[in-house]
């Protein structure tokens, strides 16, 4: 039995658990990018019918695994009017974002017209087609620094890159659409999304890569000599960053409860998603090795302007509120899913 085959039993009881909404007609923007195609693949095991709005600048057409795929970009306000006369949309998951925080601050000129700009023509055309059921995917980011951990909705928002600036800015505007359109949202605030596909389909796919367990990962398969640490003199345990990793399932399982609850009370709502326990950076090493048997080089490097000592989510309100279980909480299972999808691939 492979470790796929071994996780068949598993995911089978985790996606009846999640499919209790009745089949709805659900537009995926960046559809083809890591947590889009997961969610796309959950949709469709929970028998929604998916259409897919993706331009492949991140993305890849081999990772959406089914629905109708349209070829097009938000910037481009005929495609998103053809896109919304050619079908019936019940609701809308919004991921094609840049995601960048170093990059949004050299280029902030490119977060704000992709992340903010082309956001409001896909609203737009939302409001224009009666269609008034949005997920957004928004981020911690949006905090700053913590003035307190763990951190929760009720937290001031204090971005301090334009990456969060924009993602902000959109939760805003977020709020005037509901006042003004009864346009209905909920803003899931992502920590550390991580893993991959448990039945081995889908995998993390950024190019650069720029986030740390991906990054380990290709160190311990040789792909790149070393993992770098940035700054080992916080005020933390072991002196490193200690951040929230959430398993991409479950991400995903909270946006089909989110959309559950939209459905359900018509009401616009946000959620912080994340395990609620912190992880350091040498944490996220030490059981790599433990994972891949694999030795895996270190290399201590200057802190990064910008990253706080310790980010963690308070996802109370999502569990209670959304009826939000996790299923696959255990750092070593979530490195796990990614190192099995890992192997299969040379990139």
């Amino acid at each position: 039995m492979t470790y796929f085959d071994a996780q068949y039993t598993i995911h089978t009881e985790y996606t009846t658990l999640i499919g209790n909404i009745s089949m709805k007609t659900i537009l995926v923007v960046g559809g083809a990018g890591y947590i889009g195609s997961h969610m796309v693949k959950m949709l469709l095991e929970t028998e929604h019918h998916v259409v897919v709005f993706d331009n492949l600048s991140t993305g890849y057409r081999d990772a959406v695994l089914g629905g109708d795929f349209v070829f097009g970009d938000l910037a481009d306000r005929a495609s998103l009017a053809r896109l919304f006369s050619g079908y019936q949309f019940d609701g809308v998951m919004h991921f094609a974002s840049f995601i960048q925080v170093g990059e949004s601050i050299i280029q902030p000129d490119k977060y704000y017209q992709n992340n903010v700009a082309c956001t409001l023509n896909l609203l737009d055309a939302m409001v224009t087609a009666n269609v008034n059921h949005f997920i957004f995917s928004s981020t911690a980011a949006i905090f700053g620094e913590p003035q307190y951990t763990p951190i929760d909705e009720q937290h001031p928002k204090n971005p301090i890159n334009p990456y969060g600036l924009s993602k902000w800015m959109i939760e805003q505007i977020l709020a005037d659409y509901d006042r003004a359109y009864q346009l209905k949202s909920v803003c899931l605030r992502y920590f550390n999304a991580a893993g991959a596909d448990p039945m081995g389909q889908l995998r993390e796919r950024h190019n650069p890569e720029t986030h740390l367990i991906p990054l380990v990962l290709q160190a311990a398969k040789g792909q790149r000599e070393n993992i770098t640490i940035f700054g080992q003199d916080y005020d933390t345990p072991d002196g490193t960053c200690i951040r929230d990793y959430i398993h991409i399932n479950d991400l995903c399982q909270a946006h089909l409860l989110a959309l559950d609850y939209l459905f359900t009370y018509q009401s616009s709502a946000s959620f912080n998603l994340g395990n609620s326990a912190g992880f350091s950076v040498k944490q996220v090493i030490d059981i790599a090795k433990q994972v891949t048997a694999k030795s895996i080089p270190v290399h201590i490097g200057a802190r990064r302007e910008g990253d706080p000592a310790r980010l963690v989510a308070d996802a109370k309100l999502a569990r209670n509120q959304l009826n939000w279980q996790p299923q696959y909480t255990d750092l070593k299972t979530i490195i796990a899913h990614a190192w099995a999808t890992e192997q299969q691939v040379n990139l």
